[in-house]
């Protein structure tokens, strides 16, 4: 919902003054709308658009030179007025003619039809354009039926720079008209959008579900689906609008990726990153292509792509200079993408282990790698809510990632034959690059740290595993300076470095103690919740926090029991207690 808001039923006029306040270098704010600061020459054909509010930067951030003459904004998601669109195209005309441009609606079609005719009255010469871009509103049959929605930023992009190259309003309309039939969107949302001063959503789209085919005035879709990958969803996506490629069509394309609202950026580059090799594939170049919010529908959640056929003329329009709120660049050469060379991954050479036994050793240390590994991606998403109460809300995410990488290199390591003292600190290194943020550089240092007590050519031993987490324990706390109390990790590691090698001092033999100090480790995790943090991803929460766990604690704790789980069941299958040995022995 809309949290900065005030009076409702003037929010659309009070944000149309507060953009017009920040660009008084592109427009001049006047009743229903905004006109170019500094017009254009006198003879050009006027551009003026227009449809409700709530789609920013459509329609006032379209205007300025090479672009729109002026917009006029309604309320959200309503059409304007016929008396506010004939005072503004009479404040926009310059002597050339005027070219009203709106979405494909109701509304918009009767109030903008309605100022045509009346402006015609008075002596203007008026032309009108819908935009009739969604594919999924009407099938090419019934084209004129279509709705008009994040097309509408390429069709007036092409349609404002052909106006400002000098055509003459014949040869502007025939441009406006060829644009919009070569021009085709489909979009999906993920989540339903709320009127400012409204609590309910005007639809709802279900928990990891998507809609088909939306509206961009909180119309539902046609169809409902799971959410895909990013790789089904750009196959989805430019498969629904590679079908309607007019036959003998040019096979370069200006296109538009447009988020709707709450669709990070970041999300739009991932789903950009599977398109274009698709586009490839297709055969189809690129040119200056859009990736961003453009159309969108207040806070909804989901996003477009937007395809225009583009013939010579066409394509002189979409890379013509331009500057407006939504789009600002001098004359556009070459092609619209570069290719990156991505370098394969270097090869790594791993020391081969001179003896069977840390052979054997290594491939023991990638087996209980990849059990964390799978044990941490199961539990992420809980890592992850918990952290969230007293931390950054990624320590999930980062242990999934961090241990991943580690079991992948340290299988590669193992089946080189390395041993394992190469193989955990191999696994070390990756956790660490991987993982990223503090704790990935500790776990990775701490890991590092732990190897330095491994020998490459034999099994590790009760000692070699004791020394391993005392060296771990010192480096995590020499590097981040916490001590027990301090509400991180350490509150969880500290308890079973020094709890097992207690119970080894006491005769216990290694899987016993090793137990016994990860149950030392989950009862300190848990209790964090008692403490206040003085350190680490907690600290800024303070009382907040109190009451919760650490989650660096908790899965300091839960990976001390997986590798104890493992020491058990390989021990078990040969019968030994001395060396570590695999989960299956």
């Amino acid at each position: 919902m809309t949290k900065i808001c005030g009076d409702a039923s003037t929010f659309a006029a009070s944000a149309l003054r507060g953009f017009s306040l920040l660009h008084p270098d592109l427009v001049r704010h006047v009743r229903g709308g905004v006109l170019r600061a500094t017009p254009g020459r006198r003879g050009k054909v006027a551009v003026v658009l227009g449809g409700g509010s709530g789609h920013y930067p459509a329609f006032a951030g379209y205007v300025g030179p090479g672009f729109g003459d002026a917009a006029v904004a309604g309320d959200i998601f309503a059409s304007p007025s016929t008396q506010a669109i004939k005072s503004i195209a009479r404040q926009a005309d310059l002597g050339g003619g005027i070219v009203l441009g709106y979405g494909n609606y109701a509304g918009d079609v009767l109030n903008f039809g309605i100022a045509a005719d009346r402006l015609r009255e008075e002596g203007y010469d008026v032309r009108v354009l819908a935009t009739a871009d969604d594919v999924a509103s009407s099938d090419a049959s019934t084209r004129e039926k279509r709705r008009g929605i994040a097309g509408d930023l390429v069709i007036f992009r092409i349609v404002g720079a052909a106006a400002e190259a000098g055509l003459t309003l014949d040869e502007v309309e025939e441009v406006a008209q060829r644009v919009n039939r070569q021009t085709c969107t489909f979009g999906v949302a993920f989540d339903g959008c709320t009127l400012p001063g409204e609590k309910e959503k005007l639809f709802e789209v279900p928990k990891n579900r998507m809609a088909l085919g939306l509206g961009v005035h909180g119309e539902p879709g046609i169809d409902e689906q799971d959410v895909p990958d990013p790789e089904h969803l750009a196959h989805l996506l430019i498969d629904r609008l590679l079908a309607e490629l007019p036959e003998g069509a040019s096979r370069r394309v200006a296109v538009l990726l447009n988020g709707l609202g709450s669709t990070k950026q970041e999300e739009l580059f991932v789903l950009w990153d599977r398109l274009v090799p698709m586009f490839e594939k297709a055969g189809l170049t690129l040119v200056a292509p859009l990736v961003g919010e453009y159309v969108t529908s207040l806070d909804m959640a989901g996003c477009s792509l937007t395809l225009t056929w583009l013939d010579e003329d066409l394509e002189q329009y979409w890379r013509a200079p331009v500057q407006s709120a939504a789009l600002s660049h001098g004359l556009l050469a070459g092609d619209g993408i570069t290719r990156l060379e991505v370098p394969e991954e270097t090869e790594v050479l791993y020391m081969r282990s001179g003896t069977a036994q840390g052979r054997r050793g290594g491939a023991c240390v990638a087996a209980v790698m990849d059990h964390l590994a799978k044990t941490l991606a199961e539990v992420e998403s809980d890592l992850g809510h918990i952290d969230a109460v007293a931390g950054d809300g990624d320590h999930g995410q980062g242990m999934a990632r961090g241990s991943a990488a580690a079991a992948k290199v340290a299988r590669a390591a193992a089946d080189a034959g390395a041993g394992p003292a190469t193989v955990l600190a191999s696994a070390a290194d990756a956790w660490a690059d991987r993982a990223g943020g503090t704790s990935g550089a500790l776990w990775g240092e701490g890991l590092r740290a732990f190897s330095l007590a491994f020998d490459d050519n034999s099994l590790p031993d009760a000692q070699q595993l004791s020394g391993g987490a005392r060296n771990s324990m010192e480096r995590i706390m020499e590097l981040g300076r916490a001590k027990p109390g301090d509400k991180t990790l350490v509150d969880a590691l500290v308890p079973f470095v020094e709890t097992m090698e207690e119970a080894l001092a006491a005769g216990h033999g290694l899987v016993e103690s090793w137990r016994i100090g990860a149950e030392a480790s989950h009862e300190a995790a848990q209790a964090t919740r008692d403490l206040l943090p003085r350190m680490g991803r907690a600290k800024m929460h303070g009382e907040r926090s109190k009451g919760h766990p650490d989650a660096g604690a908790l899965s300091l704790a839960l990976c001390a029991r997986i590798v104890g789980e493992d020491l058990k069941a390989g021990l078990a299958s040969v019968g030994e207690d001395p060396p570590l040995t695999s989960r299956v022995g």
